[in-house]
């Protein structure tokens, strides 16, 4: 999922909340299912056009007013902060935080996005042989500190995995992948997706790794459940 700037946000799920709209006059409680994102925001909440259609609420940016009926047919009017929006939209300004998104590129794709965004060590990195693997450690590190922390990676080697079969024997309730589901929704069966002979043959590869690090099992279905989504790594993999 992207924000507002283009920026990946992260999901935790939904949540939902009994929410009460009022003007101090009328009152409307109601609930509403939630997207909970951790991104900074000067927004407590968003409703989205779903949630105001099913209110009936009629929002004026220009006024900064949103009205929506009540249940007992009264409207009821609620008025934001014109002062404390003024003064946050000038500060905005002042400061230059408004930022906006660049079109996409052409034949740009999103991996490709993600990779440039990707943070990467000030100066470089410096290979070194740990332990009998390879480690990167920033080129901007003084020599002194590089030695320090070669003495103490091998003493935590275990901490560390370079395949999926040097991860064995993780607890679920540690780490375990879940899918949110809303079960009033009913589901739509993708079509299956073919793959070139390429693309089979990196499907195969790393299913087997997983296969024998004991992380997924063979199930049968009756119907097709997803297709793969491959997707390179930082190394082009």
């Amino acid at each position: 999922m992207y924000g507002f700037a283009g920026n990946e946000v992260e999901v935790h799920g939904y949540v939902e909340l009994s929410t009460t709209s009022t003007d101090n006059l009328s009152s409307l409680t109601t609930n509403i299912r939630y997207l909970v994102v951790d991104a900074p925001s000067a927004y407590n909440i968003l409703l989205g056009r779903p949630t105001l259609n099913r209110l009936g609420a009629v929002p004026s940016t220009r006024h900064m007013k949103v009205k929506l009926p009540s249940l007992e047919g009264t409207i009821i009017t609620i008025v934001s902060d014109q002062e404390e929006a003024k003064c946050y939209e000038n500060c905005l300004k002042t400061k230059g935080s408004v930022t906006s998104r660049l079109p996409r590129k052409d034949g740009v794709t999103r991996e490709e996005i993600v990779r440039e965004n990707r943070p990467e060590p000030t100066g470089g990195v410096v290979e070194r042989e740990i332990g009998g693997k390879t480690f990167k450690l920033g080129q901007s590190l003084s020599g002194e500190l590089r030695d320090q922390i070669s003495e103490v990676i091998p003493r935590h080697l275990d901490a560390f995995a370079w395949s999926a079969a040097d991860m064995p024997g993780i607890d679920p309730d540690f780490l375990c992948h879940h899918l949110t589901m809303d079960p009033s929704v009913r589901p739509i069966r993708q079509r299956r997706r073919k793959f070139n002979e390429k693309k089979r043959q990196v499907i195969r590869e790393e299913t087997e790794k997983l296969l024998k690090a004991g992380h997924i099992r063979e199930i049968q279905y009756l119907e097709w459940l997803a297709n793969v989504v491959l997707v390179k790594k930082a190394n082009g993999k």
